[in-house]
């Protein structure tokens, strides 16, 4: 009697771990440097490497295999489901910033619109 209960138990609290336990809140996690447009937008050809960790804050890997590039991933997860993710790679040429790449969204571009005011109507006399 006690060897069916006993893998019952077992094969219950498995299922649990394959399956996942009900219930159970899973917080999002974000990991990685968070690089916006407006940093991105910062750069220029030509800026110093501490001109760029200042921008972008102190890259989350420095390849120490390739000193030139710069890498700043960013994933934001809820369990083992990836909501969001990014990458911007900075490339240097000795000190100075050549030139960059990655999933940094482009900025929407409006047409601006001239302010014309609507020319006033005529009054008509009746």
């Amino acid at each position: 009697m006690r060897l069916p209960i006993t893998l019952l138990a077992v094969l219950c609290l498995s299922a649990c771990g394959f399956v996942g336990f009900p219930g159970v809140y899973k917080i999002d996690v974000e990991q990685g440097n968070i690089v916006t447009q407006d940093m991105v937008d910062q750069l220029k050809p030509g800026m110093s490497r501490r001109q760029v960790r200042f921008i972008l804050g102190t890259p989350l890997v420095e390849d120490p295999f390739n000193q030139d590039r710069w890498d700043y991933p960013y994933v934001k997860r809820n369990g083992l489901k990836v909501l969001s993710e990014s990458r911007l790679l900075v490339y240097f040429d000795g000190d100075s910033l050549v030139s960059y790449e990655g999933d940094v969204e482009e900025k929407p571009t409006t047409p601006e619109l001239p302010d014309e005011e609507p020319e006033p109507e005529p009054e008509q006399d009746s």
